[in-house]
Protein backbone atom coordinates (compact mmCIF):
# COMPACT_ATOMS: atom_id res chain seq x y z
CA UNK A 1 0.00 0.00 0.00
CA UNK A 2 1.30 3.72 -0.62
CA UNK A 3 2.33 5.83 2.16
CA UNK A 4 -1.37 7.03 2.05
CA UNK A 5 -2.37 3.85 2.80
CA UNK A 6 -4.41 3.20 -0.69
CA UNK A 7 -3.84 -0.20 -2.33
CA UNK A 8 -2.06 -0.81 -5.48
CA UNK A 9 -2.85 -2.22 -8.46
CA UNK A 10 -0.51 -3.00 -11.15
CA UNK A 11 -2.50 -3.31 -14.10
CA UNK A 12 -2.30 -3.12 -17.53
CA UNK A 13 -5.36 -1.28 -19.33
CA UNK A 14 -6.41 -3.65 -22.23
CA UNK A 15 -6.03 -6.49 -19.98
CA UNK A 16 -9.59 -8.64 -19.48
CA UNK A 17 -7.59 -9.62 -15.97
CA UNK A 18 -6.67 -6.21 -14.85
CA UNK A 19 -10.33 -4.90 -16.20
CA UNK A 20 -12.26 -7.55 -13.43
CA UNK A 21 -10.65 -6.23 -10.65
CA UNK A 22 -11.16 -2.57 -11.64
CA UNK A 23 -15.11 -3.20 -11.37
CA UNK A 24 -14.76 -4.58 -8.27
CA UNK A 25 -12.60 -1.77 -6.62
CA UNK A 26 -14.95 0.87 -8.27
CA UNK A 27 -18.42 -1.23 -7.17
CA UNK A 28 -16.94 -1.54 -3.40
CA UNK A 29 -15.77 2.10 -3.63
CA UNK A 30 -12.30 1.24 -2.93
CA UNK A 31 -9.91 4.24 -3.64
CA UNK A 32 -6.57 3.06 -5.22
CA UNK A 33 -3.36 3.94 -7.04
CA UNK A 34 -2.52 1.88 -10.09
CA UNK A 35 0.70 1.83 -11.26
CA UNK A 36 0.93 0.86 -15.25
CA UNK A 37 2.64 -2.49 -16.55
CA UNK A 38 3.19 -2.58 -19.86
CA UNK A 39 2.38 -5.71 -21.37
CA UNK A 40 4.52 -4.99 -25.11
CA UNK A 41 6.53 -2.64 -23.97
CA UNK A 42 10.33 -3.13 -23.37
CA UNK A 43 9.85 -6.45 -24.36
CA UNK A 44 7.41 -7.06 -21.84
CA UNK A 45 7.23 -4.83 -18.43
CA UNK A 46 5.80 -7.93 -16.86
CA UNK A 47 9.39 -9.99 -17.18
CA UNK A 48 11.37 -7.40 -15.28
CA UNK A 49 13.14 -8.62 -11.88
CA UNK A 50 11.03 -5.82 -10.24
CA UNK A 51 7.53 -7.29 -11.41
CA UNK A 52 8.52 -11.01 -10.63
CA UNK A 53 9.16 -10.38 -7.45
CA UNK A 54 5.27 -9.20 -7.09
CA UNK A 55 4.23 -12.00 -8.88
CA UNK A 56 6.28 -14.84 -10.08
CA UNK A 57 3.68 -15.94 -12.89
CA UNK A 58 4.44 -12.74 -14.39
CA UNK A 59 0.91 -11.32 -15.07
CA UNK A 60 -1.45 -9.06 -14.09
CA UNK A 61 -2.91 -8.35 -12.28
CA UNK A 62 -1.74 -7.87 -9.19
CA UNK A 63 -2.52 -6.08 -5.67
CA UNK A 64 -1.09 -4.48 -3.24
CA UNK A 65 -3.73 -4.12 -0.13
CA UNK A 66 -4.05 -4.53 4.04
CA UNK A 67 -0.17 -5.23 3.81
CA UNK A 68 0.32 -8.56 1.61
CA UNK A 69 -0.29 -9.01 -2.65
CA UNK A 70 -2.57 -11.19 -4.51
CA UNK A 71 -2.26 -12.19 -7.60
CA UNK A 72 -4.94 -13.76 -10.08
CA UNK A 73 -8.12 -11.67 -10.20
CA UNK A 74 -10.56 -13.85 -8.98
CA UNK A 75 -8.40 -14.86 -5.86
CA UNK A 76 -8.72 -10.25 -5.76
CA UNK A 77 -11.89 -9.93 -6.02
CA UNK A 78 -12.68 -13.28 -3.30
CA UNK A 79 -10.78 -11.14 -0.72
CA UNK A 80 -11.93 -7.84 -1.47
CA UNK A 81 -15.74 -9.14 -0.89
CA UNK A 82 -14.48 -11.45 2.56
CA UNK A 83 -12.93 -8.31 3.49
CA UNK A 84 -14.86 -5.86 2.08
CA UNK A 85 -18.50 -7.27 1.43
CA UNK A 86 -20.73 -4.26 0.53
CA UNK A 87 -22.29 -4.37 -2.03
CA UNK A 88 -21.93 -8.24 -2.54
CA UNK A 89 -20.74 -10.01 -5.64
CA UNK A 90 -21.06 -13.26 -4.62
CA UNK A 91 -25.15 -14.17 -3.64
CA UNK A 92 -25.82 -15.52 -0.55
CA UNK A 93 -27.84 -18.35 -1.54
CA UNK A 94 -25.46 -21.37 -2.45
CA UNK A 95 -26.79 -22.45 -5.64
CA UNK A 96 -26.73 -18.84 -6.64
CA UNK A 97 -23.07 -18.47 -5.52
CA UNK A 98 -22.19 -21.68 -7.36
CA UNK A 99 -23.87 -20.77 -10.68
CA UNK A 100 -21.62 -17.38 -10.12
CA UNK A 101 -18.49 -19.24 -9.20
CA UNK A 102 -19.49 -21.58 -12.80
CA UNK A 103 -19.65 -19.01 -15.02
CA UNK A 104 -16.37 -17.07 -13.82
CA UNK A 105 -14.02 -19.88 -13.48
CA UNK A 106 -16.29 -20.75 -17.31
CA UNK A 107 -14.71 -16.95 -18.80
CA UNK A 108 -11.42 -17.13 -16.62
CA UNK A 109 -10.12 -20.53 -17.06
CA UNK A 110 -11.90 -21.63 -20.03
CA UNK A 111 -11.89 -18.67 -22.36
CA UNK A 112 -9.62 -16.08 -21.84
CA UNK A 113 -6.52 -18.26 -21.11
CA UNK A 114 -6.58 -19.46 -24.84
CA UNK A 115 -6.81 -15.87 -26.25
CA UNK A 116 -4.08 -14.35 -24.01
CA UNK A 117 -1.13 -12.54 -25.55
CA UNK A 118 1.31 -15.40 -24.59
CA UNK A 119 -0.94 -18.18 -26.49
CA UNK A 120 -1.73 -15.90 -29.43
CA UNK A 121 2.62 -15.08 -29.35
CA UNK A 122 2.87 -18.80 -29.76
CA UNK A 123 0.25 -19.29 -32.21
CA UNK A 124 2.05 -17.06 -34.53
CA UNK A 125 0.32 -13.26 -36.85
CA UNK A 126 -1.41 -15.30 -39.64
CA UNK A 127 -3.72 -17.62 -37.95
CA UNK A 128 -4.05 -15.41 -34.58
CA UNK A 129 -7.17 -14.10 -35.11
CA UNK A 130 -8.91 -16.86 -36.10
CA UNK A 131 -7.82 -18.89 -33.07
CA UNK A 132 -8.98 -15.90 -30.88
CA UNK A 133 -12.52 -16.66 -33.09
CA UNK A 134 -12.56 -20.33 -32.54
CA UNK A 135 -11.75 -20.23 -28.80
CA UNK A 136 -14.24 -17.31 -27.51
CA UNK A 137 -16.86 -18.76 -29.91
CA UNK A 138 -16.79 -22.14 -28.44
CA UNK A 139 -16.89 -20.42 -24.32
CA UNK A 140 -19.68 -18.35 -25.46
CA UNK A 141 -21.43 -21.20 -27.10
CA UNK A 142 -20.99 -22.44 -23.97
CA UNK A 143 -22.39 -19.64 -21.72
CA UNK A 144 -25.00 -18.85 -23.93
CA UNK A 145 -26.73 -22.06 -23.57
CA UNK A 146 -25.70 -21.53 -18.90
CA UNK A 147 -27.32 -18.40 -19.29
CA UNK A 148 -30.33 -18.76 -20.34
CA UNK A 149 -30.91 -20.74 -17.24
CA UNK A 150 -29.52 -18.49 -14.27
CA UNK A 151 -29.76 -15.21 -15.93
CA UNK A 152 -31.88 -12.66 -15.25
CA UNK A 153 -31.01 -9.20 -15.82
CA UNK A 154 -27.05 -9.98 -15.08
CA UNK A 155 -25.51 -13.13 -15.49
CA UNK A 156 -27.14 -14.71 -12.04
CA UNK A 157 -30.39 -13.16 -10.86
CA UNK A 158 -30.74 -9.74 -10.92
CA UNK A 159 -27.67 -8.28 -8.80
CA UNK A 160 -24.44 -7.86 -10.04
CA UNK A 161 -22.08 -10.89 -9.38
CA UNK A 162 -18.40 -11.45 -10.03
CA UNK A 163 -19.61 -13.68 -13.18
CA UNK A 164 -20.49 -10.45 -14.64
CA UNK A 165 -17.20 -8.80 -13.87
CA UNK A 166 -16.29 -11.47 -15.99
CA UNK A 167 -18.37 -10.94 -18.45
CA UNK A 168 -17.80 -7.84 -19.66
CA UNK A 169 -13.89 -7.94 -20.55
CA UNK A 170 -14.19 -10.78 -22.64
CA UNK A 171 -17.65 -10.02 -24.24
CA UNK A 172 -15.16 -7.12 -25.17
CA UNK A 173 -12.45 -8.85 -26.24
CA UNK A 174 -14.81 -11.17 -28.39
CA UNK A 175 -15.57 -7.76 -30.44
CA UNK A 176 -11.58 -7.00 -30.81
CA UNK A 177 -11.40 -10.11 -32.39
CA UNK A 178 -14.41 -9.91 -34.62
CA UNK A 179 -16.94 -12.35 -33.07
CA UNK A 180 -20.32 -12.34 -34.74
CA UNK A 181 -21.78 -11.48 -30.88
CA UNK A 182 -25.40 -12.05 -32.81
CA UNK A 183 -24.93 -15.11 -31.92
CA UNK A 184 -25.22 -15.01 -28.33
CA UNK A 185 -27.90 -12.77 -27.86
CA UNK A 186 -28.20 -13.47 -24.06
CA UNK A 187 -24.63 -12.16 -23.28
CA UNK A 188 -25.20 -9.45 -25.54
CA UNK A 189 -28.21 -8.17 -24.05
CA UNK A 190 -26.77 -8.83 -20.12
CA UNK A 191 -23.31 -6.91 -21.70
CA UNK A 192 -25.66 -3.97 -22.77
CA UNK A 193 -27.09 -3.46 -19.19
CA UNK A 194 -23.62 -4.22 -17.24
CA UNK A 195 -22.20 -1.38 -19.81
CA UNK A 196 -24.39 1.50 -18.30
CA UNK A 197 -23.07 1.06 -15.05
CA UNK A 198 -21.01 3.92 -13.33
CA UNK A 199 -18.42 0.98 -11.80
CA UNK A 200 -18.27 -0.83 -15.59
CA UNK A 201 -17.54 2.77 -17.61
CA UNK A 202 -14.88 4.06 -14.99
CA UNK A 203 -13.07 1.14 -14.70
CA UNK A 204 -13.94 0.69 -18.73
CA UNK A 205 -10.12 0.21 -21.08
CA UNK A 206 -10.59 3.58 -22.83
CA UNK A 207 -10.42 5.74 -19.64
CA UNK A 208 -7.40 4.30 -17.46
CA UNK A 209 -3.73 6.18 -16.76
CA UNK A 210 -2.12 4.25 -19.36
CA UNK A 211 -4.55 4.28 -21.97
CA UNK A 212 -3.20 5.59 -25.61
CA UNK A 213 -4.27 8.77 -26.63
CA UNK A 214 -5.93 7.65 -29.70
CA UNK A 215 -8.11 4.90 -27.71
CA UNK A 216 -9.15 7.31 -24.85
CA UNK A 217 -12.53 8.03 -24.34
Amino acid sequence: MTESGKPILYSYFRSSCSWRVRIALALKSIDYETIPVNLLKDGGQQFSKEFQALNPMKQVPALKIDGITIGQSLAIIEYLEETRPTPRLLPRDPKKRASVRMISDLIAGGIQPLQNLSILKEVGQEKQLAWAQKAISSGFNALEQILQSTAGKYCVGDEVSMADLCLVPQVANAERFKVDLTLYPTISRINKSLLALEAFQVSHPCRQPDTPPELRA
